[in-house]
């Protein structure tokens, strides 16, 4: 019994995504932006490439720079996402310990 429900709960955090501890501090310049709507809003920082995630942490700093286009240093880690059935659905890319370098007009 005890073996099935550790089974589950393993395919259940494969189904959500998996975090990876990453280390690596990236310098980036985008475009802060706010996503979501009603309670579930949260920033990135909008790069040709990709969208980067602000943690919640940080979101304080950057909340008067919306619309902006900043260069900052952070902390990056990824969230790769699974769907239930196995398929992988991509990555999710997320800054942390960010530090702003400049804010461009």
């Amino acid at each position: 019994m005890i073996i099935a429900i550790l089974v589950f709960s393993a395919a259940l955090a494969n189904a959500l995504g998996s975090r990876e501890n990453k280390t690596d501090t990236v310098r980036i310049s985008g475009r802060v932006r706010l996503i979501g709507s009603g309670p579930l809003t949260s920033l990135v920082i909008t790069t040709e490439d990709r969208e980067w995630h602000v943690d919640q942490a940080d979101q304080q700093k950057l909340w008067q720079l919306q619309q902006q286009i900043v260069t900052v240093e952070g902390t990056e880690y990824f969230q790769d996402m699974t769907f239930a059935n196995g398929t992988p659905a991509g990555r999710q890319y997320f800054l942390k310990d960010i530090k702003i370098i400049t804010p461009k007009e």
